[in-house]
Formats: structure tokens, sequence, C-alpha cells
């Protein structure tokens, strides 16, 4: 088993020429292998892999980096509301690729007050009470990890078709809601089709909530399964509107608490 890399680990910023090629799009045009590469050369043993191992393109993410760095850094949050069936593929991934998944918990404090004055299923009554519920589960810990954990890049699975919201995600990106670190994106341009396939022709291993119906397997009570024909992200949040099926992690905050 790869132990985690240690926060000591000397700093890579990006440099001044480095933050002008992202501010001017100059990697719109590279492909993932391409990005990734790029990636682990300029940010590795700072660079982190964010996994939520409920959907198949963090997945695909790890198996391609993995061919070029075992000892890739991988993080993902449990919220205290995940699926088992999220456990078991968590332990999978570790036996498969030998790495020490970086699991990140909420403040207990925090749950336990939400939990006192909402209730455990808060997240039903209102938008306002679900995204309360995903910034304490959720963005307020992968804020403090990415605050302590020495990572200057991180690496996500979005696709610009999963969600309207998303539609706008860019390949390469500064993400000055953690601190101005590089937000990096490789799978934006990939369909749907792409990710499956890929999968399918490199044995990757994934959620198997995804053969009972499940796109995208999140908190428990916030997944269920699609019907034929819905959006892939209908089974996300399905009480909501598409606009606001955002836990603030990869949308930036209207206003302190909104998740948006």
């Amino acid at each position: 088993m790869v132990s985690p890399v240690p926060i000591s680990a000397p700093s890579r910023a990006p440099s001044a020429a480095t933050l002008d090629a992202i501010r001017g799009g100059s990697f719109a045009r590279w492909d993932a292998e391409r990005i990734l590469s790029w990636s682990i050369e300029n940010f590795h043993p700072r660079l982190v892999l964010s996994a939520s191992f409920g959907n198949p393109e963090g997945m695909v993410l790890l198996d391609l980096m993995h061919r070029t760095v075992p000892d890739v850094r991988v993080f993902t949050l449990d919220t205290g509301r995940l699926p088992q069936a999220t456990h078991d593929l968590i332990d999978r991934v570790r036996d498969r690729y030998g790495v020490a998944i970086e699991v990140v918990f909420p403040e207990p404090a925090d749950v336990v007050q939400m939990v006192r004055e909402h209730g455990q299923n808060l997240f039903y009554e209102s938008v306002e009470k679900r995204q309360l519920c995903c910034r304490l589960r959720k963005v307020e810990p992968m804020r403090r990890y990415f605050a302590t954990a020495g990572v200057d890049a991180w690496i996500a699975g979005l696709r610009r078709e999963q969600n309207v919201t998303r539609t706008d995600a860019a390949k390469v990106e500064i993400d000055d809601a953690h601190g101005g670190i590089v937000k990096i994106n490789p799978l934006v341009d990939w369909t749907h089709e792409r990710v499956w396939d890929y999968v399918r022709d490199h044995n990757v291993p994934v959620n198997r909530l995804h053969k009972q119906g499940y796109p995208s397997v999140g908190c428990d009570p916030c997944s269920r399964a699609i019907q034929p024909g819905e959006d892939v992200r209908a089974g996300r949040w399905w009480w909501e509107n598409p606009e606001t099926k955002e836990c603030g992690i990869h949308v930036e905050e209207e206003s302190h608490g909104s998740g948006i």
C-alpha cells in the first residue's frame, strides 16, 4: 500500500507563464492525456485527484494517471451518508491500484448542530437547507483539506454535458475559491459514451449501483436510479430544478451558505 505524500513536499505553485496560459485558454485544444501529463510534470506530488467513487469519470482519471504515476494522490469526501456500494468501491480501488485514499470527513460538531436544529432529512425541505447540508458535509471539509494537505493543483471529473451549470467549464482553471490553486478538468469535452467506452476497454472498477440505473451516486438519500430517456443527472437531488443541482464544490457559492 502506497502512503500519502507528506504535506511537507516543496510547493510547485504555477509560474507566471502558466497562469497566463490558463487565463488565455491555451489548454483548450489539449486532449486528456496531454493535460494529465502536463499536470503531473508541473505539480506532482502536490497534485491530487478528487474522486467521489460515485461517477465513472473519477475512475477513468485514476486509471489514466496511474499509468504514469503509480503513487497518484486521491482524496474523497465521506459525508457520513454514502451508500455501502461506494465504500466497497474505495476498498476495491485500494487493492487494484495500491493507492492510499485520503478520506476527508466533515467536522462532527457541525453535523451534530445541523441535525439537532433541522433534523436528519433537512435537505428535502428546501434548497437552502439542502445547500446547508452540502456545505457542512462537503464544501467546508474540502476547503479544510486543501488548506492543510499540501495541494497546489487538483483534478476533477467535470464534463460540460453533465449539467447546465457546467457548460462553461475550462480544461484548466484558477480555483479562487481554494486560494488560487489550479483546477484541472481533463474530461470536460468527453461524452458520456466515451467515458463508458474507456471503462469497458480498460476494465476500470466502478460503483456497482451504476448497473442498477444510477448514472451518478452521491449521498444515499440524495441519489436515485433514473428512467430510460432521463438526463444522466436526473437522479441527483431530483426534487430540485437543474439550475440548483450543485453542492458548491464545482460552482462557486453566490453568497455565504448558498452552496451554488
